[in-house]
């Protein structure tokens, strides 16, 4: 007769051990060490962030009420992630707190696919945004060039659509503003003939 393992549940003291080169995140009581993104994953991230911080954020353009942040630190229950954007309405986050992670969970999440992190983003980070009831979620592929636009009807994603390459779209729950997709790939596609 075989006992089950029990596993000992990672802390936030080991999570703060983690260098600082690294993402660390703690899913289903697992600590995970991801590298820092490369320069497309970076790229990508920053691209679309600047993208709906002015519109969203400060209200330049578009209608304000947004506080959109870089990959914070947000604890949910026992899990604790770090997704590439997230974004609260200031209707339910009045004021950023000063403080090291949000436990509020947010409105909108964006994690851009890499190769290292893909399986997590699609499963357990997806679970668990589900199960914290964050509305929105953007699944950005910087490789192959895709937006994924989902929302949680009934704790259940909704493909509302993929985008891809060189689309221009209006997508929630930023559809007040037109989105340029090739502001967010770093190169233009491979079959392009190089510019002289």
């Amino acid at each position: 007769m075989s006992v089950p393992v029990t596993r000992r549940r990672a802390t936030y003291a080991e999570l703060c051990q983690v260098p600082d080169h690294k993402v660390a995140e703690i899913l289903d009581g697992e600590l995970i060490v991801s590298p820092r993104p490369a320069l497309r994953h970076a790229g990508a991230s920053s691209g679309l962030g600047g993208l709906l911080w002015g519109p969203f954020q400060g209200g330049r353009g578009g209608p304000g009420g947004w506080w959109i942040l870089d990959e914070p630190e947000i604890h949910l229950a026992d899990d604790i992630l770090v997704p590439d954007l997230a974004g609260w309405r200031r209707d339910r986050l009045p004021a950023i707190p000063d403080t090291a992670y949000l436990t509020l969970a947010p409105d909108w999440v964006c994690e851009v696919i890499s190769p290292a992190t893909e399986r997590l983003d699609r499963s357990r980070k997806m679970r668990i945004y589900a199960r914290e009831g964050v509305q929105h979620l953007w699944l950005l592929d910087p490789l192959v060039r895709t937006l994924e636009v989902l929302r949680l009807e009934s704790a259940r994603w909704v493909l509302l659509g993929t985008h891809g390459d060189a689309d221009v779209v209006h997508v929630e729950p930023f559809e007040a503003v037109e989105i340029e997709l090739t502001a967010l790939w770093p190169d233009p596609p491979s079959e392009s003939p190089p510019r002289p």
